[in-house]
């Protein structure tokens, strides 16, 4: 019998693909930025009967809690009982490569304001600019009140953008490299025009004032970051692809919640992680190399009734991990830079990375065969169509996840998640056969024994 290649071949699967694409898209719109995105997997997490930890005053086999860490990133336990022997944990990120404002943006300059940014993340820079960009986070004035700020993703809002250089005067421009021709401190974002008293930089500062009580240096104090302001899409005639900002790695975040939420009678302790950080390599108070998941599991267990370090030692290196971040699929139009033997490829369902890492498998986790193999059984068991993959040649580079990370506590680990086209740019894309093979295999992996 031919091994099934295709997702789209189950034709049983069509109505549920669509569905579940429909439900991530709309999941997308309104989780642009890591902070938007743990409060929406808080409210979702709510809706489906998790609380919050702190709001319990004993825990039992059954409870479903979450931890939210500094409004950035999420920790959810379905508790089971043995929770020492090990749970099962599927963790993601939230955060997606941006424009961030400096700390003092704004300038006036040939008639317009403009705001600097500093870019966070691995971007092409050229990618930012000439395209409608939205602006999403928070400000901390001076009476200490704290002003959530969302302007452009709204269809009625205005937006905001990066200029460019006309062709006709690009000759200069278009001798420089693409990793040149737009330098980082030209990414200055086209803030306003209409001026005030003469001055279009006094107009900004006052539309700030009444907006948002904001002065001038409480920029300071902002955390605010531009992104695209377009919304999630169908891609293709056939509406087979959906291509959005931050599918890195909303796509396996929303595919882990939805597993995480939609399971039932557990045997073992399942849990979802939610990290911020990852595009700067996991550093900082919100990321995966921070404290707050180890806390979070000896708060468990305390309020379990078990006040001891070796139990909390005990139930991470017991556990097994999914590093649950996407990979590069094997794109037409640049096949040179993929083994074509070892590459993902879009609609043949999740994809397992046994390591990632760059070039001599720097910074990887480099998953025990053991672990692969039982994996390999599971989803054999239900069914659970997937690939396997490498983020590109050996000498090309390759990029990095949590998963080492989460292996320092003797845990087994291994990368799984989903192929994209345009990896890291602000419209990228994925098979909506893959996103559902994604939930499927995140929910299976919930099931191990």
């Amino acid at each position: 019998m031919e091994k099934e290649k295709y997702y789209w071949d189950r034709e049983e699967k069509q109505g549920a693909i669509t569905g579940f694409s429909d439900d991530y898209m709309a999941f997308l719109d309104r989780a642009k930025t890591e902070r938007m995105a743990a409060k929406e997997i808080v409210r979702l997490a709510e809706e489906a009967g998790y609380k919050n930890f702190y709001d319990m005053d004993s825990l039992k086999r059954g409870d479903k809690i979450y931890f939210l860490n500094k409004e950035k990133s999420v920790v959810l336990f379905d508790l089971a009982a043995d929770f020492e022997e090990g749970m099962a944990i599927v963790a993601s990120h939230i955060d997606s490569p941006r424009l961030d404002i400096k700390a003092m943006p704004l300038y006036e300059e040939e008639n317009v304001a403009l705001l600097k940014t500093h870019y966070y993340g691995g971007i092409k820079k050229y990618q930012w600019t000439a395209i409608p960009l939205a602006m999403h986070g928070v400000v901390v004035t001076k009476d200490g009140t704290k002003h959530e700020v969302n302007i452009g993703s709204d269809p009625a809002d205005p937006v905001f953008t990066v200029t460019d250089l006309l062709p006709h005067l690009s000759k200069s421009q278009n001798k420089k490299t693409l990793a040149e021709g737009i330098i980082g401190e030209n990414l200055n974002v086209l803030f306003g025009h209409k001026p005030l008293d003469g001055s279009v930089e006094e107009a900004a500062k006052a539309l700030l004032k009444e907006k948002y009580g904001m002065d001038p240096d409480d920029f300071e104090t902002a955390e605010l970051e531009v992104v695209p302001a377009f919304n999630a899409r169908d891609i293709g005639l056939d509406r087979s692809m959906v291509a959005a900002y931050g599918q890195d790695d909303k796509v396996c975040a929303y595919a882990s919640l939805r597993a995480q939420l939609d399971g039932k009678n557990r045997t073992k302790t399942c849990v979802a992680v939610f990290a911020d950080k990852e595009e700067i390599g996991s550093v900082g108070n919100t990321s995966m190399s921070a404290k707050y998941f180890e806390n979070a599991v000896a708060e468990v267990l305390y309020k379990l009734g078990v006040d001891s370090n070796i139990a909390v030692r005990r139930a991470l290196a017991n556990s097994m991990v999914l590093s649950a971040d996407v990979t590069a699929a094997l794109d037409p139009n640049y096949p040179e830079v993929m083994d074509k033997k070892n590459a993902a490829r879009l609609g043949e369902g999740v994809c397992m990375m046994k390591y990632t890492g760059a070039r001599g498998k720097s910074s990887t986790n480099d998953a025990n065969v053991e672990f692969v193999a039982a994996l390999r059984d599971q989803f054999a068991k239900d069914n659970i169509l997937w690939q396997t993959g490498e983020m590109g040649k050996v000498d090309e580079g390759g990029g990095g996840t949590v998963a080492y990370i989460l292996a320092e506590t003797g845990a087994e680990v291994v990368d799984l998640g989903t192929a994209l086209f345009s990896m890291h740019a602000p419209f990228e894309v994925a098979s909506k056969a893959d996103i559902y093979s994604t939930y499927k295999a995140y929910s299976s992996f919930l099931t191990m024994e």
